[in-house]
């Protein structure tokens, strides 16, 4: 069973803004390659930080609201989100340790100016 849960534009307030833990959020298409070779690292950071953060996927075809609203041009992009504040933003598909600091920073408050 996956570790990273698929969010919707309806769940996505619940899941993220209202977690009480930082969220990373993967936002993705099933026909992008970059998206899916990151797919396999969502789930090992969302396995290593399990009980600190949370990881979740959204699927901007089929929820352009959330995807709209944070005004995703490019894919993979993967965000931070500590309560309603996106922490971090990084475009393309990147390594292992990129995420993990990304989330690291969130969870000692110092998350980074997004940057795209």
């Amino acid at each position: 069973m996956s570790l990273v849960m698929e969010l919707t534009d309806e769940t996505f307030v619940k899941e993220v803004v209202e977690a009480g833990v930082p969220v990373m959020v993967d936002f993705w298409a099933p026909w992008c390659g970059p998206c899916r070779a990151v797919a396999p690292t969502m789930e090992e950071v969302a396995s290593e930080f399990q009980g600190r953060a949370k990881v979740v996927k959204v699927n901007v075809d089929e929820n352009q609201g959330v995807s709209g609203a944070m005004n995703i041009r490019s894919i993979p992009t993967v965000a931070v989100f500590v309560g309603n504040t996106v922490v971090d933003m990084r475009m393309g598909a990147l390594p292992k340790p990129h995420y993990q600091q990304m989330l690291n920073n969130a969870l000692a408050g110092q998350g980074t100016s997004p940057t795209a």
